[in-house]
């Protein structure tokens, strides 16, 4: 395997770990009870830093609580750098641990912002082409 293939594996890893440790041995008040998923990780070129992408499940309708639902777990996360670097430890053998960073996926509020735009257009202005429509019309 390559050497640019090295970054995507140590992620691959530390997504794991990191996931595994949310599970099983996080005590933090900020993230028990939380439904908390780590999405992707992306690793520096160098190995330096990781950013490891959260998203958090909050079945709460009220904005002002999932927000501060958000930061209470950015920064239990945070806290719990120390206890994630040690448990990657174990199953990397690098010279040194990427600095881990966490972040918020916006992805699915990002779909979900596209969605609502979609759905204020009228129907004549979007609508899907079937293939099987055109297959019929050709015979």
């Amino acid at each position: 395997m390559g050497k640019g293939h090295r970054p995507d594996r140590i992620a691959s890893e530390i997504q794991k770990k990191v996931g595994e440790v949310l599970v099983t041995g996080v005590k933090d008040p900020r993230l028990t009870g939380k439904l908390v998923n780590i999405t992707s990780c992306k690793v520096s070129p160098d190995g330096s830093v990781a950013t490891c992408f959260v998203s958090i499940l909050n079945f709460s309708k009220d904005e002002e609580e999932i927000k501060k639902s958000k930061t209470e777990v950015l920064a239990g996360l945070n806290s719990a750098k120390g206890l994630f670097k040690k448990e990657i430890g174990k199953v990397l053998r690098v010279r040194r641990l990427p600095e881990l960073i966490f972040r918020l996926d916006e992805a699915e509020e990002y779909g979900k912002h596209i969605d609502e735009i979609l759905s204020t257009l009228p129907f004549e202005d979007y609508h899907a082409v079937d293939p099987n429509e055109e297959k019929e019309n050709e015979e």
